[in-house]
Order: C-alpha cells, then structure tokens, then sequence
C-alpha cells in the first residue's frame, strides 16, 4: 500500500483502534475479493456468513462496499435502522444469526462515491466504532476490484485477514483474479483459497488456483432461481447455490482451524 492513503492512514489514530477491535473481537477476518463486479462475490460472502451461523459458530458480516452495498437487500433488512451506541461502540443488529453492519446503516442505501483518503477515513470510522463482541469469524464483503478497501485492510488487518478470491469460469473473469491475487501477494495479505462461482464443474477457476498454488475451495453452479430466494435466508441457503456453498463453507473452516 502507497501513497498518500497509506500515510493518512499510519497517522491516523483510529488505525490502532480499528486493529484492537480486529484483533480482540474477531479470531479470523475473512473477506472475500473478486477483480472484477458480477460473479456474485456478495452473494458467496452472505451464504458463506449464514452457514457459518448455522453451523453455531459467532459470526459477524461487514459489507465494505461503499459504493454500491447491496448485501442488506440479500438479507432483507431496511437499510435504515436505529443503531444501538454504547461507550463500547455501536451494536450491530443480529440478523439470521449473523452480527450485521454495513455503509447501507449509514447512508440509506445511497451510493459513497469515496476515494483515497475519504474511502479510508471512512473505512477507519465503521471498523472503530463497530462493537462486535466476540467472535468466531468475520466475514468482509469487499467492493469488485483492486480498490482501497483491500489496500487498507492489509495494513489495518495483517496477518488476521485471509482472502477469498471469487472468479467465475470466463477467461476475462479468471485473468482479472490472476492479477487481483498478485496485487495481493504484493500486499502481504493471506489468500485462503479460490471459489469458482456460476460454474457446473470445476473450470478455468481450478487451474488457475493450480498455477498459483492456493487452494481451490470448490465450484458453485449457475442457479436460475437465486433471485427468487433474495430477501429471505433461510430460502438463500437452501437453494442449488446455497447448498453448494454450504461445502465450501466446510472447507473454508477446515483450513481456518487448521
């Protein structure tokens, strides 16, 4: 991470709140990446949050997208609410089982066209503020693309932060992940494993993930009716997609744990 971002934020002192609160609330941060919009990110980081939930494990979710955060419309939830303050910090409401916060709260839903700095800044605010309790996993929705929110998390996070790269079977969606794993290479950041997403069998995905050596967590098939099941989670989880999220979710603990 350079430039002026990254000296803003060494001489920010919500950066050694932010890393506190990561360090001390959460026992692993994984978040899940992808380089480019539209090979349903989102959508694996909400299941991968609900079966987590289901699978009794403490589970917090943080949509990072602050310019367009849409995982509040997957679990539908207003994005309007009246959050809880207390001199701990603000309580995030728990949805479907899952310690929920997102820029969505804070914004009504409208678009955060930040950059640089002001992304940051606004990055700093949400992770300092949120009193997340304690737990067991959580779970970063970050925006598509190389962008400041997985530059910052490198340095505010460090080695407690793991990635999920999410691609789907096309060479432009696969040769984007390619470069999005080697910018975070670059940044120090852990790369849990790759999820091939909208795919019936393994792909370009899987060899991709063999050429770079990281795990390859699974394929999610194309499901025609995943938008039906918006807006309800338990709906979510059991559908074509959902169920097959729930093995990489399997796997994603394993190796957490392991």
């Amino acid at each position: 991470m350079q430039g002026k971002a990254a000296m803003f934020l060494r001489s920010d002192p919500r950066l050694y709140e932010s890393r506190r609160k990561l360090e001390q609330q959460a026992k692993h941060v994984l978040g899940f990446a992808s380089a480019k919009g539209g090979v349903g990110k989102t959508t694996l980081a909400v299941l991968a949050a609900l079966h987590l939930a289901r699978m009794r494990f403490r589970v917090g979710l943080l949509d990072l997208d602050l310019t367009n955060p849409c995982t509040h419309l997957l679990l539908g939830v207003e994005p309007r609410l009246d959050l809880v303050g207390e001199e701990a910090g603000i309580s995030p409401p728990k949805i479907a089982g899952i310690e929920y916060m997102t820029i969505a709260f804070f914004t009504g839903g409208k678009p955060l066209p930040l950059r640089g700095s002001e992304a940051t800044s606004a990055i700093l605010e949400i992770l300092a503020a949120t009193n997340w309790g304690q737990l067991d996993v959580l779970v970063i929705d970050f925006p598509p693309g190389i962008k400041d929110e997985i530059l910052d998390l490198s340095m505010i996070g460090g080695d407690n932060v793991k990635i999920v790269v999410v691609t789907t079977p096309s060479k432009l969606s696969v040769e984007a992940a390619k470069r999005l794993i080697d910018v975070a290479r670059s940044e120090k950041l852990s790369i849990l494993g790759l999820v091939e997403n909208m795919a019936d069998k393994p792909g370009l995905g899987k060899e991709l993930a063999r050429q770079q050596r990281i795990e390859y967590l699974g394929h999610i098939p194309w499901d025609p009716d995943l938008e039906q099941s918006f807006g309800r989670p338990e709906k979510l989880v059991e559908g074509k997609a959902g169920k097959a999220m729930r093995e990489v979710t399997e796997r994603l603990v394993k190796l957490l744990e392991g």
